[in-house]
């Protein structure tokens, strides 16, 4: 038995060490790669659209501009001031969005004063750039919203754009008639949609619960069939007044249960803490919570651990991907996004329409530029925020407060839910066996439709 320990610590040994190499020799290829797809895209973009593009590579000094927009960045901290003749505005960014680790780049920008004194600049940072993107948003200029040439232009994915009002897509189930029903809304995760839960859940709730409970299942902004502005910078306050416009002011919402899942559970603790008197039960699936090391920079700290840079897991992989590299990930966007349909039929013919598709409809149909600032707003950009919604939730809300996991959840951790209930101890946490990311709800939705059920009415009796 002791030999056999041995064996097994000395072979995880051997394959942690294998996947670091493997990890720096791919991603060392991969800094490359993206440096030079910057360039391919510049000039991509101004032959197609006719004028050059910023993106998050390039540098400069300074950050004001014209256009009255001023980037204010401290110690990890972001801010857009932007400025108009009736008021001022901060958006809060996250500095992972400009400032990434690259080896390239900490080759390319080393001086020979600095290689004397043994010293090397580790990030990149770009600051006039995010208001380069931001030009002509309060000017009234539209920075084309609907969709790039790298987009996809089919129906589904700007059915958004007949619609005046730019609102969610919601999908409602339950009373059609509000006759003091109780509400329930539904937040789906990172490249998800409303999909997720209106495929699963939604055809596994009782009768009796379609009865007493109206349920608002959305496609957050840039994704499904939501708005995917591409002059957006998808903040956690864009995030979160598209959803009371479209859902709460409405539907005249006043109490409502919270279901999420994953980035889902930043903006649900958020709502919560924003709307505290209306929560009557929070469900929270996978929460990304880190707890911030005493001395570490939070952003970039939860950026390290959702994508650490390895290839293995391969969900590790793919999250790597997405997070730190701004045209690579434009470029699988651009191959896959773009030609969602294609894949889409040729997953049905290849199993033979034996699988629903609506979980590859949520992965496909959103945009580069959805996809990524709302990866960097929303997980990285509130990491030294979810300390304090945790605290308010604990202190001001009385509502029951839920968290599942899997298990076997590769990409956001066990440790993830239990982080939660430390910092909220009346928090119940339950772990799936076997369940991962996506089976925790998927393939156990009858079982989960009925938990929910239970919470809902036990919070109701509170």
């Amino acid at each position: 038995m002791v030999a056999m320990r041995k064996i097994k610590l000395v072979l995880t040994l051997v394959g942690r060490v294998i996947n670091e190499a493997v990890s720096f020799i791919v991603f060392s290829v991969l800094d490359l790669v993206d440096f030079i797809l910057c360039f391919v895209y510049k000039v991509a973009d101004f032959f197609i659209e006719a004028e050059w593009k910023p993106c998050y590579c390039s540098s400069s000094k300074e950050a004001i501009t014209g256009s009255g927009k001023i980037l204010v960045s401290e110690q990890g901290e972001s801010k857009i001031v932007c400025l108009s003749s009736t008021k001022l505005q901060l958006e809060e960014i996250s500095d992972t969005l400009y400032t990434r680790p690259s080896l390239l780049s900490e080759v390319s920008k080393l001086s020979m004063k600095e290689i004397k004194k043994g010293t090397a600049r580790s990030t990149f940072s770009v600051n006039s750039t995010i208001v380069e993107m931001l030009q002509g948003k309060i000017g009234g200029q539209n920075l084309h919203p609907i969709p790039r040439w790298s987009d996809c232009d089919c129906k589904f994915c700007t059915s958004w754009t007949s619609n005046c009002k730019e609102t969610l897509f919601v999908k409602t189930d339950g009373p059609r008639e509000y006759k003091g029903q109780e509400d329930v809304l539904f937040i789906h995760g990172f490249i998800s949609s409303s999909a997720f839960w209106t495929e699963t859940l939604f055809p596994n709730f009782s009768s009796a619960a379609k009865s007493s409970f109206r349920l608002f299942a959305i496609d957050l902004l840039g994704f499904g069939r939501s708005p995917k502005p591409t002059d957006s910078m998808y903040t956690l306050r864009e995030h979160l007044e598209i959803i009371e416009r479209s859902v709460l002011e409405p539907n005249k919402v006043k109490s409502f249960h919270i279901v999420a899942h994953s980035l889902g559970c930043i903006l649900a603790l958020a709502l919560a803490v924003k709307h505290p008197s209306s929560i009557k039960s929070l469900t929270l699936l996978a929460p990304p919570y880190y707890p911030i090391p005493k001395g570490e920079q939070a952003t970039q700290y939860v950026m390290r651990r959702v994508a650490p840079r390895r290839v293995w897991p391969v969900i590790a992989f793919g999250a790597s991907i997405a997070c730190w590299y701004e045209h690579i990930s434009r470029t699988i966007c651009l191959l896959i996004c773009k030609n969602h349909r294609f894949v889409e039929f040729l997953t049905k013919l290849i199993t033979r329409n034996r699988i629903r598709t609506f979980l590859l409809e949520g992965f496909f149909c959103h945009t580069h530029n959805a996809a990524w600032h709302t990866l960097h707003n929303i997980i990285c950009g509130t990491a030294g925020k979810m300390e304090k919604y945790l605290d308010a939730v604990r202190d001001n809300l009385k509502c029951d407060v839920n968290l599942f996991h899997g298990k076997d959840d590769e990409l956001i951790p066990v440790e993830c839910s239990y982080n939660v209930q430390s910092k909220i101890p009346r928090a119940r946490v339950k772990v799936i066996d076997k369940k991962d990311h996506i089976t925790i709800v998927v393939g156990r939705q009858r079982a989960f439709a009925r938990e929910l059920e239970n919470i809902w009415r036990n919070s109701s009796r509170c």
